[in-house]
């Protein structure tokens, strides 16, 4: 960060204080997202490393992937968990690219992913897309493809056909049910594509919880494609 840059946002700051939002602690100036100690101690999965991880176990019960990564272990109350928040309900952009260039540079470190050619985010329907003004995958994935190298977002290749409630409060069986055949290849996005030579692909999501949503997102890609998945978050 040069000078004046660094003064602008310490005056920014002085008036306007940012908090990490993992313990509350004030953010120092050079500290654009997390403090120091709870960057150190981000809980990373370092599933991008290794085959057969939980997210790959997971989908595989679901549903065929080549393979999957997630950046860091998911709580629902308190800690992490409030980085995906901050994204998904607080419209934090920044927070959510940085993220996924986090994961996405580890992923291109492995050597797992060399062969993906494109990163596809999960949809919202386009009432909820219209409600909150932003889609919170589509701002990882433009993280993660950055991370990957650069690849292009293809966010028309797939859309979600049917309103669906929040998956939250749901059982495993209820999530699975509220989310079947939720989602379609878009015919004219997948024929250019098939054109390009580009049938290897990355979707991405927020958080896996169960695999049903990302499961469902897959489902209708195969088998023109193959199909791997990232999401930021894994819940334990």
């Amino acid at each position: 960060m040069n000078g004046l840059k660094y003064s602008a946002r310490a005056l920014r700051e002085l008036f306007f204080p940012r908090v990490c939002p993992v313990c509350g602690e004030k953010l120092e100036v050079e500290e654009p997202f997390l403090c120091g100690k709870c960057l150190e101690d981000i809980p990373f999965t370092w599933t991008w490393a290794w085959p057969e991880n939980p997210v790959e176990e997971r989908m595989w019960k679901r549903v065929g992937i080549v393979a999957g990564a997630s950046l860091f272990f998911y709580r629902k109350e308190g800690g992490y968990g409030e980085l995906v928040r901050k994204i998904k309900y607080g419209g934090d952009a920044a927070l959510g690219r940085w993220l996924g260039r986090e994961l996405g540079r580890r992923m291109a470190g492995s050597g797992r992913f060399s062969e993906v050619q494109a990163v596809v985010p999960v949809p919202l329907h386009p009432l909820r897309r219209w409600r909150r003004g932003y889609n919170q995958a589509e701002i990882i994935a433009q993280g993660i493809a950055a991370g990957l190298g650069g690849l292009k977002v293809e966010k028309h290749l797939l859309r979600r056909r049917k309103y669906t409630r929040t998956q939250t409060k749901l059982t495993t069986e209820g999530r699975s049910a509220n989310v079947k055949d939720a989602f379609a290849v878009n015919p004219r996005t997948a024929a250019r594509l098939s054109r390009e030579g580009i049938l290897n692909i990355l979707v991405v999501d927020d958080v896996l919880t169960s695999g049903a949503t990302l499961s469902e997102a897959v489902k209708p890609l195969l088998p023109a494609f193959a199909v791997s998945v990232a999401t930021a978050g894994l819940v334990e």
